[in-house]
């Protein structure tokens, strides 16, 4: 086998969530066209592009509707996924959420919307995917999308903050609890990404233009950006590799 056949996902059945747009649509056009049939889930009743994006690339795509927030979002998309595919092989935990104020001002409910969209379902999605995992015995690959604020503090998003920092940790602990069954858990840490949660960013000229001034590529990320990242972490490329969070930043953690 040489190394480029290692990335092909060829039989393959991915899990995505946040699915609809933007970072996870990206993520599935890849997966799919390295092979793998996609079983897309999120808030929006319709993912009728992204399915379009993986049918193109001559995948299966199914589609869930399915609020993120609710503890009963994981059985149910795995129930899916298997009626579908009758097997799970890869699970990228995209979906997530962002609210903005000021720390003293923060309410009690936004807190608890995040951080139960982006670090409760989460850790739920990644406990359904191994025990599938090692119900199957051949091992799978868990992917979560983390932040730059997984190695920073930022402003102004506290809840969204300490989210993405557990993302990051947690990650950690499944590799290490995981590893024995051939469960690798990785993350990617997307920089500033050109996408609906940073829209208000690039609307505020004075704080876009302090962003991009310290981003060494010069601009924003934009979904393909992360597509070889994912593509990677969900191959037999990545087997040795858990536990880690991949920067996808146009070098802005260098600075």
């Amino acid at each position: 086998m040489g190394v480029l056949d290692l990335f092909w996902l060829d039989g393959k059945a991915a899990i995505v969530t946040g699915c609809g747009r933007g970072l996870g649509q990206g993520i599935c056009a890849a997966l799919a066209e390295a092979g793998a049939d996609i079983f897309g889930s999120g808030r929006s009743p319709r993912a009728d592009q992204t399915g379009d994006l993986v049918k193109t690339a001559g995948r299966k795509f199914e589609y869930l509707s399915a609020d993120l927030a609710s503890p009963e979002a994981a059985p149910r998309i795995f129930e899916g996924a298997l009626r579908a595919f009758g097997h799970v092989d890869i699970v990228v935990n995209n979906a997530g959420t962002i609210k903005r104020n000021d720390s003293v001002d923060f309410t009690e409910a936004d807190w608890d919307e995040v951080i139960a969209v982006n670090l409760k379902t989460l850790f739920f999605m990644c406990q359904a995917a191994a025990r599938q995992f090692i119900k199957q015995g051949t091992g799978g690959k868990i992917i979560n999308i983390a932040s730059m604020l997984s190695f920073q503090g930022g402003i102004r998003v506290p809840s969204y903050t300490a989210s993405k920092g557990g993302v990051r940790t947690l990650t950690m602990l499944m590799a290490n609890e995981w590893a024995k069954h051939g469960i690798n858990a990785n993350a990617i840490a997307p920089g500033y990404m050109a996408t609906d949660n940073t829209e208000a960013l690039r609307a505020d000229k004075e704080r876009s233009a302090a962003i991009l001034d310290r981003i060494p590529a010069g601009r924003w990320g934009t979904p393909g950006d992360l597509a070889g990242a994912a593509v990677f972490l969900a191959s037999a490329a990545a087997d040795y590799i858990n536990g880690y969070t991949i920067a996808v930043d146009g070098g802005w953690l260098a600075r």
